[in-house]
């Protein structure tokens, strides 16, 4: 019988009694835990399971609003109708106030699973996904339309989390097989973080510069273009550019508080936030800062480029 050695859960990492008093207060705060050597990646205070993968233990959240979805397993939910045919926040500003107080606490819902990622019931167990995998299987389309949930992937994004949520980490390097969804994954993390940052930088690179360019126009762009339009900042020049896509004013969060008047819209300031791609060399990026730099297919370079000169 098969026994999976992906991850495992370590029951007694942290003490019963320390874990409830934390839990109790909401104490827990995301990031490195140096008294427990863990990283803790939940947003709330709170932890549950705690997961060991590749030798990083990781603390989830606690569980909290799971939902059990259609089939009992993960499926995206319908985008209403009823906003479909807003595409910024400049149209959603033409509707009445009646129909924007209808629709806030939905937005509001989507920016907190965005925020603190979401539980539903996978086969009856609880399971909990972060908010930029709930971006990506919710909000993300690739080539066969909607991504699949896999069990793989969940891992993936857990430790992708820690090593966000971890200030000794400079990346990630990730070994897979044909057919698994990174490049999707990473052209939909790049588009989830560059929609949230101000005056940021974002990078692809690939075995080629043309592998890149396809990359960023068959992926990248589309997974932006098709976000929805509370979470979708204005793109300044083309609707499906070829080399910079660049966002200059935010999404903001759609609250009561928020955009609900002509003036607060006329007066938002851009992100300056851009993702481009360079074609491939040692010298790519050199002396840029950058907030995220995707490498992929970074086993192919060719001589005499080398991926450790770059990196």
């Amino acid at each position: 019988m098969y026994k999976q050695s992906l991850y495992k859960i370590l029951p007694n990492h942290v003490k019963a009694k320390i874990l409830n008093r934390n839990n109790k207060f909401k104490k827990w705060k995301y990031g490195y835990d140096e008294d427990h050597d863990m990283v803790v990646i939940s947003k709330t205070g709170e932890i549950g399971e705690i997961y060991e993968i590749q030798n990083l233990i990781i603390a989830l959240p606690k569980a909290a609003g799971v939902v059990r979805n259609e089939g009992n397993k993960w499926k995206a939910a319908e985008y209403p109708k009823e906003l479909k045919n807003i595409k910024t926040v400049f149209d959603w500003k033409n509707y009445s106030e009646q129909f924007k107080e209808e629709w806030y606490d939905y937005i509001e819902e989507e920016f907190q699973r965005r925020e603190k990622g979401y539980w539903f019931f996978n086969k009856d167990k609880p399971t909990y996904i972060t908010g930029t995998q709930y971006m990506y299987l919710q909000w993300s389309k690739i080539d066969i339309g909607k991504p699949d949930f896999r069990e793989s992937n969940r891992l993936f994004y857990l430790f992708w989390e820690a090593c966000k949520a971890d200030k000794r980490c400079y990346g990630m390097s990730y070994l897979k097989n044909r057919r698994s969804g990174f490049s999707f994954m990473a052209s939909g993390e790049a588009v989830n973080m560059a929609t949230i940052s101000s005056d940021s930088r974002f990078g692809i690179l690939s075995k080629s510069g043309a592998d890149a360019k396809k990359m960023f126009t068959d992926k990248v762009v589309p997974i932006s273009v098709n976000y929805p339009f509370f979470f979708k900042p204005i793109q300044d020049g083309m609707d499906r550019p070829k080399t910079e896509l660049a966002y200059r004013v935010p999404a903001s969060k759609l609250t009561r508080r928020g955009l609900d008047s002509k003036t607060q819209i006329e007066t938002l300031t851009g992100l300056d936030t851009t993702i481009d791609w360079k074609n491939t060399g040692d010298n790519a990026y050199d002396g840029e800062k950058l907030k995220l730099l995707v490498h992929d297919e970074s086993g192919k370079w060719e001589r005499p480029n080398n991926i450790l000169n770059n990196w």
